[in-house]
C-alpha cells in the first residue's frame, strides 16, 4: 500500500505541476506558442485527474468529511480548467492551425482560456495546500 501511495503522488505532483505551470506561463505571457503546450498540457491534466482518483482511492476511500469537501472544490474546479483549457483554448489552436482564424485573435482566445484555467488551477491547488489542516 505504501507503494503505490508513494506512486500515485509522484504521477499526482508531477503532472499537475506541469500542468498548473504551464497553465500561469501562458497566462502570463497572452498565450504565446500556447500552439505547441496544448496537447503536453491536456495529457499531464489527464494524468493528474486520473492520478488524482486512484490517490483519493487509496487516501479517501469512504470517508466525505471536511478534508474531502474541500479536496472535492478543488477537484471541480479541475475538471473546469481542464474544460476551459480544451474547449475554448483547444478550438483556437485547431483553428490557428488550419488558418481559420487569425494569429492575433487566435493568440488572445488561448490567452484567455489559460487565464480563466489558471485562476481555477490556482483554487485547485490551494485546496489541495489546505485540506489537511481543515
Amino acid at each position: 500500500m505504501q507503494v503505490m501511495l508513494i506512486i500515485a503522488i509522484a504521477l499526482h505532483v508531477v503532472s499537475a505541476v506541469f500542468w498548473a505551470g504551464t497553465t500561469f506561463t501562458l497566462a502570463r505571457t497572452g498565450g504565446a506558442r500556447g500552439e505547441f503546450l496544448f496537447k503536453p498540457q491536456m495529457g499531464s491534466a489527464t494524468l493528474a485527474v486520473l492520478s488524482g482518483a486512484w490517490l483519493w482511492s487509496l487516501a479517501h476511500r469512504g470517508q466525505f468529511g471536511p478534508t474531502e469537501k474541500v479536496l472535492a472544490l478543488g477537484i471541480l474546479c479541475a475538471f473546469v480548467a481542464a474544460g476551459v483549457q480544451g474547449a475554448i483554448g483547444g478550438r483556437a489552436v485547431r483553428q490557428l492551425a488550419n488558418q481559420g482564424l487569425a494569429e492575433e485573435p487566435a493568440r488572445a482566445k488561448i490567452a484567455t482560456a489559460q487565464r480563466i484555467a489558471a485562476g481555477l488551477l490556482f483554487v485547485t491547488v490551494l485546496c489541495m495546500a489546505i485540506s489537511r489542516y481543515v
